[in-house]
């Protein structure tokens, strides 16, 4: 920690608070009553929403921003720089800098928290954990990395003793978490920009399970059962697991199981949540609701009720009878497990896969896993890839990354821009597509675009 947290009214002000994890925590200091201020490069609907709260936004990053008369303590994430002027400021004036991950945890300690972490599955988990604790009446507050219809946002803050949040292994900043509980999805090596080997990853893990009252984690990664001391355990395959599914149906429309707890069977749901991974999911929302002592009836309506997060598997709009979808599926793995889910429901017609790979290091680390990993789709477009901050050296292309998968796949095409991604699903795609983009960086733009030019068309 650079500097310790300061909740006694000193002003906090963000760099960079239109980001969705910056963003969810300004959220939560504005409904608390504390002065907030951010700057931002770009406004957006998030910073929009702050401002309604009364915080101050302001665009670009500058000096004058900080307002030195009020000395706030300065928030940044790590994607901020020591070149960053707001944050010479604050150097040069002696203002007390946080790490976002550094707040996150102080306000963690104000609640008996509910840390979701794993390299995959985290938004998912958390945005359903917080859902099903809001439908048993815990009124729980929530920071996470999307949006959700049921709260309209990234956050919220409730009356109740439990918080929410995302436990982000991609820097490391999960380990300064004490928590009441925690759920660890799986483990893999992800961000080879930040470890260099997956021994390092599961040290991070096994510091932040230590951390915790209660650790509940998925039995069906190698890595969580074998170097996790677990007190909870869900599976979808392991018959010792204390949570785990039987009679399971994946449907076009629905995900359905009977769930048994510790041998025993508590009774049939039903989810909009599709595919496997998703299964896995719910099972880890049931085992913290079922902990904190939500209802089994209460859980079971609320399932159905449960939209998703924005940007995993969002069904953006239908149009000629092609359904488009934004997922931030970045990692093979992700890719797969989303895959399937639109195999799941789009039984009759094509799969149609745009992919944005993301950061050079993780394209380059994982191009061969990336090249296998698009069995379900019966097309693919690759962009260039999304730098996300990281230099070019070279190493590899968009270009290199669709040779890889066109070395498995019969149907792939390379489009490296976003427009030129446009032009080609405006000529290529037809009724009963499911057009499916995948990344974490900006391919999602590209979406509403391409339904206005079909619209056009007609």
């Amino acid at each position: 920690m650079l500097n310790p947290v300061d909740f006694s009214g000193r002003p906090f002000h963000f760099v960079g608070i239109g980001g969705i994890g910056m963003s969810a925590i300004a959220y939560i200091l504005a409904k608390q009553g504390f002065t907030v201020s951010g700057s931002d490069i770009s406004s957006n609907r998030i910073t929009q929403k702050l401002q309604s709260l009364g915080v101050s936004i302001f665009k670009g990053h500058q000096a004058a921003n900080i307002s030195l008369s009020q000395a706030p303590q300065v928030v940044c994430s790590t994607a901020i720089n020591d070149q960053n002027p707001e944050f010479q400021t604050a150097v040069a004036n002696g203002l007390p800098i946080l790490h976002r991950s550094d707040l996150l945890a102080a306000l963690i300690g104000q609640f008996q928290g509910i840390s979701v972490a794993g390299t995959h599955g985290k938004t998912t988990t958390s945005s359903l954990v917080g859902f099903l604790l809001l439908k048993a009446g815990l009124d729980p507050s929530i920071v996470i990395g999307g949006e959700v219809s049921a709260w309209q946002g990234n956050a919220r803050l409730g009356q109740g003793k439990y918080l929410v949040a995302e436990a982000d292994e991609s820097d490391g900043t999960l380990v300064k978490f004490l928590s009441h509980i925690g759920i660890i999805t799986n483990i893999e090596l992800d961000h080879p920009d930040h470890y260099q080997n997956l021994d390092q990853v599961i040290d991070i893990f096994q510091t932040f399970a230590k951390r915790c009252e209660v650790v509940i984690g998925c039995i069906d990664c190698p890595n969580v059962k074998e170097h996790i001391q677990l007190d909870i355990t869900y599976s979808l395959t392991d018959a010792a697991a204390d949570y785990k599914v039987t009679d399971v149906q994946y449907n076009p429309t629905d995900t359905q199981a009977v769930v048994i707890e510790r041998g025993q069977p508590l009774g049939k749901i039903a989810s909009g949540l599709l595919g496997k991974h998703n299964l896995s999911n719910i099972l880890a929302a049931i085992a913290v609701a079922r902990y904190v002592g939500a209802e089994w009836n209460l859980i079971v309506e609320a399932l159905p009720e449960f939209l998703g997060a924005s940007r995993r598997f969002e069904i953006k709009g239908v149009h000629q009878d092609i359904t488009f979808v934004d997922d931030y599926a970045h990692h093979p793995s992700e890719i797969v497990a989303t895959l399937a889910s639109a195999k799941q429901q789009n039984t009759a017609g094509r799969v149609v896969a745009i992919f944005q790979p993301h950061r050079y290091s993780r394209t380059l680390k994982f191009l061969q896993e990336f090249g296998n990993s698009f069995g379900d789709a019966d097309m693919v477009i690759v962009t260039d890839i999304y730098a996300a901050s990281e230099a070019n050296d070279g190493s590899v292309t968009g270009e290199k990354m669709a040779e890889v998968i066109a070395s498995f796949h019969g149907q792939v095409h390379y489009q490296p821009t976003l427009l030129d991604v446009q032009a080609f699903l405006v000529n290529n795609l037809r009724a009963g597509d499911l057009a499916i983009f995948l990344g974490a960086g900006n391919l999602n733009q590209a979406i509403a675009p391409t339904m206005q030019e079909l619209i056009n068309n007609q």
